[in-house]
């Protein structure tokens, strides 16, 4: 019979091998951001030596381009979209699971079918809406495309969360004379690790999203990170330091989110699992 801790040194292992495959392109491009263009192609798997270190792609970045505008552009849309999706979510699911009445069931599909269907099929559509409601190159546009890209998870998830909580914390509350808006703040704390959980889930499509910033908002105004790295991009010459570095900054939120909702994000997904 083999061992237990055999297994569990079989089963580490093959997760370490997959955080470095994971990690590898990250740490390859981070460090190619502070190597010069000729060392970039020469030695890409080198780190930076004091004769290769160069910082112009970031010079290039805060000199030439207009990129704090396009990293202010893609925070503002991304926390937007995260509020609205959280806020809005867990109101809909609130709903869905406190109250029955007769299309409950039907309403509760129908919003997971937003999962399954691809919202980009709908982009001559949204372009076209848009454009009547002339919002576009318009950071509203993006946010109200994103939000009803992430409702769907988002109320499917958290309505399942509010169904397992107890119903007697929320009747007592009712009985002391609580209104459901009241009721409905009081047990939204009890939901957080689904709240982290959905908020980190729907910020990496946001915040790496080119389809439709390039669509709805594509105006140097309005220029999201992802979108502005593409001015580096040419048909004939790419200055890859610029692009490098622009992707490298273009990490940060994510990793920092990462950091600041890891707790909750594997709570809410074990919890979730052993549902």
């Amino acid at each position: 019979m083999r061992p237990r801790w055999l297994s569990g040194l079989a089963a580490h292992a093959v997760l370490l091998g997959y955080s470095l495959l994971v990690l590898f392109p990250i740490v390859l491009v981070f460090q190619n951001s502070f190597k010069d263009q000729m060392a970039i192609f020469a030695e890409p798997l080198r780190p930076p030596t004091p004769e290769t270190f160069s910082l112009e792609g970031y010079r290039t970045l805060f000199e030439v381009a207009n990129f704090p505008r396009y990293f202010l552009n893609s925070l503002t849309v991304t926390v937007a979209s995260l509020f609205l999706i959280v806020f809005l979510g867990a109101m809909a699911g609130f709903a869905l699971a406190e109250y029955r009445f007769r299309l409950n069931t039907f309403l509760s599909l129908y919003l997971a079918l937003g999962i399954m269907v691809p919202i980009r099929l709908g982009t001559v559509g949204l372009l076209r809406l848009m454009a009547a409601w002339h919002m576009v190159n318009t950071l509203t546009a993006l946010v109200l495309v994103y939000t009803a890209m992430g409702l769907p998870l988002s109320i499917f998830v958290l309505s399942r969360f509010f169904a397992q909580l107890p119903p007697d914390f929320k009747d007592a509350a009712r009985v002391d004379g609580a209104s459901e808006y009241r009721v409905f703040w009081m047990v939204l704390p009890l939901v957080r690790p689904a709240l982290g959980t959905v908020a980190a889930i729907s910020m990496i499509p946001i915040w790496n999203d080119l389809w439709f910033p390039l669509i709805l908002a594509p105006s140097d105004r309005t220029k999201t990170i992802v979108l502005g790295a593409q001015v580096f991009l040419g048909q004939f010459l790419n200055d890859w330091q610029a692009v490098l570095a622009a992707l490298s900054l273009a990490m940060i939120p994510a990793v920092l989110l990462y950091l600041v909702f890891s707790k909750q994000l594997i709570r809410g997904l074990t919890a979730g699992a052993v549902k």
